[in-house]
């Protein structure tokens, strides 16, 4: 009893610290909204980007001259903390109100020590790691005068040729949300007051992810139903977290672009979810919505306010515009007020008021960027976030002896290590894997380098894959000129490493493609360094699931690395040799072919389906030329030991609305390595007032097995667990019978059945 009183007060005065804290934040705007002009006001909600102002600039450019008017709110992409700290001191001290900014960064999977891509992140499948990123990028950020980041990028895809998959945690809502939660709470911390905590950005608002055909900036179509169960949750989440900020995406939504979407940014976001934040448009988001076709800069500007959208990012429709709409009776001065007030909210969460230099210590960098702590996280957290998909006869590990031949355009680049989206690391920095491989070989074994190939065979196409100086210097030789020299260094070697797929930009935004296998002149590679009769292992550089039909087939070994950050090197030696045993699973299905997409596990059945283990049947819902199944399923990755399921054990057969119950299974390591495994939970809804998923991810655990020992897992199934949208998008659970399926991936479950009264 006396436990639960004291839980009880401590509940009681975080919840009354909360309350006056928010009061004296509404003291403190609302007296300054009284002095402020309407100008000022429309100023506030102006971010332009301001990536080529230096100090010295600061003073003479037009926009120094709009933050001494009051006409800028915050900037963004700037680096330097004393760049930030010369801006910042225009706003608060020539100024009329001395308002600071905000200052803003894609700081996406880390800052100068860089992360794995997102989508390699979620590979590991460990949300204390993900959480532990976001927070490292965070200190690193701050330190250097960041106090904003966009990020994270919590977009559903099932299309693996749009670009930005690389820049999200895959396929499935119920992962994608908890990802969702670890990195809001990394980057804000339990609140904004401390000086190493950043305000979060969730993006892209709404549906991004889905685009047709799978072209950035595309059309998204889609019924709310299948919205709000398979695409909204990781938003949701990462509002119900505290997210500070969102962002609006790029397309449509129900006909209407999400900027100027007011059921989207009102309805759903502030009125359903209750979102206390504000919301900025995506990199000329507003001035964008003239070629959708809906009306002028006047007209467009007009709807994103009057929709809910607070702060203009580049295309200056606000600043140019909303005075002379107000004028017109177009929107209201409330309105503006409302979106003004938000941002001064921001800034006051953050402390920018009570110190607007808060972020401008410039003894931070030195001791808090780039340290060897966060090197050394960022090099382990890489290494859980390789997925081994093929390791024929136990390639691998390999032996730290006689001579390793390391082929192929991507064996020798710093600047692609880090992946897309790292727009603050120095890209001097990394290590090649030529040189994380002999650091961890040591005098024990020989690495030998040929290029082997270029990145494609078109040299316009490399041109476009390698933008942002991430060029892998083409080689002018000929394509047989290279392959000789390659398989000559080959010749004496024990094993090959083959290092081929994709450049860093090749995935990302703006980099989508129709064809998503490895690029021609390397698979011609891959086969000439398999008929050398050396053992071949494929590393693979990725930002999506690629088309590995051929390889699987051939390749005995493939250790998918994706894009592992600026330590990457490092943890592809640690794991080729054994220091570290992979244990990444797939967070997105890997197709057999691009015919096949878009393609997700949590597919729904149609009233023909296909009997599960056949290819084909007449009259089913099948494929002439290839089976159903993705080539790598969902939740799919293997490990240099072999874990092995008992059956699924349940704590009871029913439950009611009120009860619970525990799903548990016995996971033994029967290999002679010690291993983490991702144990994995699916459940399907036998029979709904609409139609339900084949099996839905309800829960996971990432567990260490000691080689030779079990450990029984359980999971907690209670009806809130169940709850979908139904037709009438109400969030309901339904009785029946419920199927409990455990295993190491989607495909590969043990079940049990319940029921739910």
């Amino acid at each position: 009893m006396k436990k639960l009183l004291i839980l009880l007060f401590c509940v009681l005065s975080v919840t009354t610290f909360a309350q006056n804290r928010d009061a004296e934040m509404d003291l403190f705007v609302n007296k300054l909204m009284k002095k402020i002009t309407l100008d000022e006001k429309i100023g506030q909600l102006n971010l332009p980007v301001t990536g080529e102002i230096t100090t010295g600039q600061a003073k003479n450019s037009d926009i120094a001259t709009k933050i001494r008017e009051g006409k800028v709110g915050g900037v963004f992409n700037l680096k330097g903390v004393e760049k930030i700290k010369e801006i910042q001191r225009l706003a608060v001290q020539e100024s009329r109100l001395k308002i600071p900014l905000i200052f803003g960064m894609d700081v996406v999977h880390g800052y100068e020590t860089v992360f794995p891509i997102p989508l390699g992140l979620s590979c590991s499948w460990d949300m204390n790691a993900i959480e532990q990123s976001a927070h490292i990028a965070a200190i690193e950020a701050s330190a250097d005068g960041i106090c904003w980041t966009f990020s994270p990028m919590v977009d559903v895809c099932r299309d693996a040729r749009w670009g930005r998959i690389a820049e999200g945690s895959g396929e499935d809502p119920f992962l994608g949300g908890e990802i969702a939660k670890a990195m809001i709470k990394g980057y804000q911390g339990k609140n904004l007051s401390q000086k190493n905590n950043i305000m979060a950005c969730v993006k892209h608002f709404a549906l991004y992810g889905a685009p047709d055909a799978g072209r950035d900036y595309n059309t998204v179509d889609m019924s709310h139903q299948r919205m709000f169960n398979e695409y909204m949750r990781p938003y949701q989440a990462a509002v119900e977290a505290g997210a500070g900020s969102v962002m609006a995406s790029f397309n449509e939504v129900d006909g209407v672009p999400a900027t100027a979407n007011k059921w989207l940014m009102t309805d759903v976001l502030r009125n359903q979810w209750k979102f206390n934040g504000f919301v900025v448009t995506d990199f000329t988001g507003i001035s964008e919505m003239i070629q959708h076709g809906i009306g002028d800069l006047q007209t467009v500007s007009a709807r994103a306010l009057k929709a809910g959208i607070d702060m203009d990012m580049v295309s200056e429709g606000f600043l140019s515009t909303l005075k002379k709409s107000l004028m017109e009776g177009k929107v209201t001065e409330a309105q503006i007020n409302l979106a003004c007030k938000r941002i001064l909210e921001a800034k006051y969460k953050l402390g920018l008021f009570s110190d607007p230099y808060k972020y401008c210590d410039i003894t931070r960098p030195a001791k808090e960027i780039y340290t060897t702590e966060h090197r050394d996280i960022a090099r382990k957290t890489a290494s859980e976030s390789f997925v081994l998909l093929k390791n024929e006869h136990n390639l691998l590990p390999i032996k730290k002896q006689g001579t390793i031949a390391v082929v192929g355009p991507l064996a020798n680049s710093k600047a692609n290590m880090p992946g897309t989206w790292s727009v603050a690391v120095d890209l001097k920095m990394p290590a090649t894997l030529i040189e994380g491989l002999q650091t961890i070989a040591g005098d024990k074994a020989q690495i030998v380098y040929a290029k082997g190939s270029n990145l494609a065979g078109d040299s316009a196409y490399e041109a476009r894959a390698t933008a942002f100086s991430r060029s892998l210097n083409r080689d002018e030789r000929s394509d047989e000129e290279l392959l000789k020299e390659a398989l000559q260094t080959a010749q004496n070697a024990d094993v090959i490493v083959a290092a081929l797929g994709e450049s860093s930009e090749m995935s990302g935004e703006s980099s989508s493609r129709t064809n998503i296998n490895i690029p021609d002149v390397q698979q011609h590679l891959l086969k000439e360094l398999l008929k050398t009769g050396k053992p071949v292992v494929l590393v693979l550089f990725t930002g999506r699931p690629l088309v590995l039909t051929w390889e699987n087939e051939h390749v005995p070994a493939i250790l998918n690395v994706w894009f592992g950050g600026s330590e990457a090197a490092y943890a592809i030696g640690d794991v080729l040799f054994g220091n570290v045993n992979p244990s990444g699973k797939l967070t997105t299905s890997f197709p057999q072919n691009v015919g096949q997409i878009p393609i997700h596990y949590n597919y729904k059945n149609t009233g023909r389906p296909l009997e599960e283990g056949k290819w084909f049947e007449k009259f089913r819902s099948n494929y002439l030329d290839v089976s159903n199944d993705p080539l790598y399923p969902f939740g799919y990755g293997l490990s240099y030991t072999q874990f092995e399921y008992s059956n699924v054990t349940l704590s009871s057969p029913v439950i009611d609305g009120k009860g619970e119950l525990t799903a548990s299974v016995k996971v033994t390591n029967k290999g002679k390595i010690d291993g983490y495994e991702v144990v994995q939970l699916y459940i399907r809804d036998l029979v709904g007032s609409v139609t339900r998923p084949v099996k839905e991810l309800k829960g996971f655990d990432k567990v260490f097995i000691k080689s030779g020992e079990s450990q029984t897992v359980k999971f907690r199934i209670t009806p809130d667990l169940l709850k979908f949208y139904n037709y009438d998008l109400k969030y309901v659970w339904e009785p029946g019978d419920f199927d409990v399926m455990i295993g190491g991936n989607s495909r590969d479950v043990k079940s049990a059945r319940f029921t739910l009264k």
